[in-house]
């Protein structure tokens, strides 16, 4: 046994030696000048320069001037240093308001996470090859994360209080005002050069007013493509700052007395209305409204669902699973569009400040409507609930039901504030139909 042990080893080092031998001068002879090259160790002094010329810090400090933005377009020296760490100071504000004060964080969090992920430079997350560039062209430039969101969005809706005081429909319909003045008041500024949209980009832009950001990303891919990155980022920016935006035009358009104005249900609501409503909404959109029907027929279609009570599995995923992973995805899309050279640019801070606008008119015309309504006989509207108009769900209805609160604990208005808060939706939708189809 120890012989052949010996041999085998032998045999082994004999072949080791006879394989080096003939694979020396082979590689030695045949490589290139390149491959000796390509083989040479560098320095470590250039090591360590190559490195350090690779860090983000440099890229913000010396900015490339061959860098351009994530469609291939040039980007000034500004845009690719300290507007980079100007716009990540925001996302670090954005991440204080959602987290601190709790703002929105569903839609916040993701929104400023994707703006932060978009300012890094040299790894272009943003760019077409990037996931950010992937998540905004799988389904916010083609309308898909809208219309999914609709869904879930239907799901989670109880047109009971609707239902119980159709009333409450007059607030959600008069808070789209802010839609349309916006529109005049866009082609207005148009008309005397302060700025340069043209009728289809001022109504993709006044649909703000809504405080949709579905509605707003729809809209904008019809109308206004070249802008949809600056509306889906303020439309979204102003429904998470729905509890800042809101509370001080409320407060100034109502007395004490109004805002303790107590509300109670009218009637109860039987199953079958809440199953017929939803078919005939879509019903009249299709005789009246066609250009609606993507998004109306989406929410229309998760609400079914949840009211048949006969698909639980579905509802269920609607309203958790579907809705909440179409969430992240597109609050990093959206966010994906706070890249400096995107968002510091004249026309976004047009669209930004023609956006606060929009909402703020929305916001104060379902108020005024409330104090209207009141000016007649019957069951007084408690007129804070008119600011949940604008179709922020359930956001608006909470802020609503949190501001009424302030002047009496006992005071419950979020019930009731639902009612216009998802007319408001139907409103928004109805409104981007109209628009659509008299402008594209």
């Amino acid at each position: 046994m120890k012989l052949f042990v010996l041999k085998l080893l032998a045999l082994l080092f004999i072949s080791f030696g006879t394989l080096h031998a003939s694979a020396a001068p082979v590689s030695a002879e045949s490589m290139s000048a390149h491959q000796e090259e390509t083989y040479q160790t560098k320095p470590f002094s250039e090591m360590v320069g190559g490195f350090l010329k690779s860090t983000g810090v440099n890229a913000i400090l010396n900015p490339d001037p061959n860098e351009v933005g994530a469609h291939g377009e040039e980007m000034s020296d500004f845009h690719k240093s300290w507007g980079r760490v100007l716009m990540i100071l925001v996302t670090f504000l954005l991440f204080y308001l959602a987290i601190k004060k709790g703002f929105e964080p569903l839609l916040l969090l993701p929104i400023a996470f994707g703006g932060l992920l978009a300012n890094i430079p040299v790894a272009n997350i943003a760019g077409a090859h990037g996931f950010l560039g992937v998540i905004y062209n799988m389904g916010l430039s083609n309308e898909m994360f809208p219309i999914l969101i609709f869904m879930g969005v239907g799901a989670m809706t109880d047109f009971g209080p609707l239902l119980s005081n159709p009333k409450t429909a007059l607030l959600g319909g008069a808070a789209q005002f802010g839609i349309f003045g916006t529109l005049v008041g866009a082609v207005a500024l148009s008309q005397m050069g302060f700025v340069d949209f043209t009728l289809q980009q001022a109504s993709a832009i006044s649909i703000i007013g809504g405080a949709d950001g579905p509605t707003s990303i729809f809209i904008a891919t019809k109308l206004a493509p070249e802008l949809l990155g600056a509306i889906a980022v303020a439309s979204y920016s102003y429904m998470a700052m729905v509890p800042i935006i809101q509370p001080p035009i409320m407060k100034a358009l109502t007395t004490d007395a109004e805002r303790k104005i107590k509300m109670t249900t009218l009637r109860h609501v039987s199953r079958l209305e809440k199953l017929v409503f939803p078919v005939m909404v879509l019903v009249l959109a299709i005789a009246v409204l066609p250009a609606s029907t993507p998004l109306i027929g989406a929410f229309m279609f998760g609400n079914f669902l949840k009211e048949s009570g006969v698909v639980e599995r579905l509802n269920d995923t609607l309203q958790n699973a579907l809705i909440n992973t179409v969430t992240i995805f597109l609050g990093l899309g959206v966010g994906s569009k706070l890249a400096a050279n995107e968002f510091l640019v004249p026309d976004t801070m047009f669209i930004m400040a023609l956006g606060i606008v929009a909402f703020s008119v929305g916001t104060a015309s379902g108020v005024i409507m409330a104090k209207i309504m009141n000016l007649f006989p019957g069951h007084k509207v408690n007129p804070l609930i008119g600011s949940a108009g604008v179709s922020a769900v359930p956001m608006a209805a909470r802020v609503s039901n949190k501001v009424g609160m302030e002047y009496d604990r006992t005071n419950m208005l979020l019930m009731h504030a639902m009612g216009p808060n998802v007319a408001g939706v139907i409103g928004s939708a109805v409104a981007a139909g109209v628009l659509i189809s008299l402008f594209q």
